[in-house]
């Protein structure tokens, strides 16, 4: 019953990781270069009386994925539930194309869709072994919009929304779903609080949107078993 989800140290995936915790399951917290975050939010879930390591693992190499795997199994048993959460962003403007390189939405493209390919690849017998196998994958609400940090961004998350919905097809009967936060205030906003706190205060909900409201409904997905190939759109009505 352990729970893997991939950059769980910080944000999102910090509230993701208790939460799911909270629930009873065992937590991998899988890390790549936050390995003190990562320790801080295994600590915090054992001292709340769950159970919690941290693995590091290079999500974009399937090699380094199938490594953290192993040591998973090992230490705190098979993976049957999964949250593909790590990932990331260049900022770069929409209008200027030719700063969005090839390069960039190569790097891009590997750490916002292709290491949620390896994980659920390297993690699929386990997966499907388990009485609910589930799968939610964190993109982002800028695939609705088409404005995001930038286009290389915007892109790769809508490729990991396809990945969703082929995932479900391909490990059925194991749920594939996923989430699509809109403005959280995360680590990536750090200087521009009041920037993104600004630009929060368009939801029509009236309040900001947390971290904690997207692990609520990561929770939601992976307690209900009748739910597979969706799209939660967090975001308090930003997007509407």
């Amino acid at each position: 019953m352990t729970a893997l989800v991939t950059g769980g140290g910080t944000g999102i995936g910090r509230a993701i990781s208790e939460a799911l915790a909270g629930l009873g399951h065992p937590v991998a917290v899988v890390y790549s270069r936050s390995a003190d975050d990562a320790q801080r939010t295994v600590e915090a879930i054992t001292s709340a009386g769950g159970r919690a390591e941290a693995f590091r693992a290079d999500v974009t190499d399937e090699a380094s994925v199938r490594a953290a795997a192993a040591a998973v199994r090992e230490s705190l048993g098979s993976v049957t539930v999964l949250v593909n959460n790590a990932g990331g962003t260049e900022h770069i403007p929409l209008a200027d194309l030719d700063a969005a390189t090839d390069e960039v939405f190569e790097r891009l493209f590997r750490l916002n869709a292709l290491s949620a390919w390896h994980v659920a690849k390297v993690c699929a017998d386990d997966l499907r072994a388990a009485d609910d196998g589930c799968v939610v994958n964190v993109g982002s609400a800028s695939v609705a919009s088409g404005r995001g940090s930038s286009v290389p961004y915007v892109v790769s998350k809508a490729a990991l929304s396809g990945l969703t919905r082929a995932l479900a097809n391909a490990l059925a009967p194991v749920r594939v779903n996923e989430v699509w936060p809109g403005l959280v205030i995360t680590r990536w906003w750090a200087g521009k609080e009041e920037q993104g706190r600004a630009l929060a205060s368009n939801a029509i909900v009236g309040r900001e949107t947390t971290v904690e409201d997207v692990a609520a409904a990561v929770v939601g997905l992976v307690t209900s078993r009748a739910i597979t190939g969706q799209t939660i759109t967090i975001d308090g009505g930003q997007t509407l």
